[in-house]
């Protein structure tokens, strides 16, 4: 089963290639795409479409950075003269010096410079490039084992979360009957005070039918201000939260819409809050929603 990935994440490794000393440097931070950006030594840059596609199979999100460096190994350095190219270089100095006495001969060293006269050994490219991507898989094994660590870190943190709004979502279950009761009450009260004087001079209603239509308008606005609903609604999507924790692999955006969900119900929970009970949930459940979406960010 994949884990969950963090996109942020540092990972090194050098190691010898037949062209010499080669070190890989991979990091990244957060991005909503997978945005890879390679810095490779000139002379291995012919290596870069197998790298980025070794890249590509391993990441799925981030802004990704990978860097390579070379230190040639001194044996690969020339170790032959091209005999035949150094008598041409000869001949036309001799000529030159000829026509101009005044013209100065080329060191050993100016002439080891010019081109085709020292050589070096030939390195093959596909074993050099087989070289170079053990390295960047081995890069990639240590950047990914970070990335997972974190990733596991932060569902720590995201399922802590989710008890806490679980556990508001209870107390506001449990408050709700009360609190649906003294608004009923009150409204009640308030309801049979207004009615009953504005109909005692003149009305042809009878002092029950009265009343029966003040228990209508009291069921009326309980249920209004019900958020059982609401509350179900984001058990579920916490529900949903902790089921993609749980099974891994690149949850961030399927996590990110989720948290919106969550917000809209926190959000509803605090329009219809008649209570000062319901007003401070709501106000908790979207500090905390707000505090997820936070770490949802550094997800993969």
């Amino acid at each position: 089963m994949p884990s969950v990935a963090s996109m942020t994440g540092y990972a090194a490794a050098d190691g010898k290639t037949p062209a010499g000393s080669v070190t890989v440097e991979c990091r990244s931070v957060n991005s909503r795409f997978l945005d890879l950006t390679l810095r490779l030594d000139e002379k291995l840059r012919f290596a870069e479409p197998a790298i980025r596609e070794r890249l590509q199979k391993r990441l799925t999100r981030g802004k990704v950075e990978l860097r390579m460096s070379l230190a040639e190994d001194e044996s690969l350095l020339p170790a032959s003269v091209n005999t035949a190219a150094l008598k041409r270089l000869h001949a036309l100095q001799e000529a030159i010096v000829e026509a101009d006495p005044f013209a100065r001969k080329l060191s050993v060293a100016e002439i080891l410079e010019m081109p085709g006269i020292a050589q070096a050994p030939v390195t093959d490219r596909d074993e050099l490039q087989a070289a170079i991507l053990e390295l960047v898989d081995r890069t990639l094994d240590q950047f990914v084992a970070a990335r997972v660590r974190e990733g596991e870190a932060l569902t720590r943190v995201l399922l802590g979360y989710c008890d806490k709004m679980s556990e508001v979502v209870k107390e506001v279950r449990a408050a709700m009957p009360q609190i649906i009761a003294q608004l009923e009450a009150r409204l009640s009260e308030r309801l049979g005070n207004a009615l009953t004087s504005a109909l005692a001079e003149k009305s042809t209603l009878t002092k029950e039918e009265v009343a029966d239509r003040i228990r209508q308008e009291v069921t009326l606005y309980a249920i209004k201000m019900d958020v059982d609903e609401e509350m179900n609604r984001l058990e579920t999507h916490l529900g949903e939260v902790r089921r993609l924790l749980k099974s891994g692999g690149a949850v961030g955006r399927k996590l990110d819409f989720m948290a919106q969900e969550m917000n809209r119900e926190a959000n509803t929970l605090g329009s219809k809050a008649a209570a000062i009970e319901m007003t401070n949930a709501s106000l908790a459940l979207k500090i905390t929603i707000d505090q997820m979406r936070e770490q949802i960010q550094n997800l993969e």
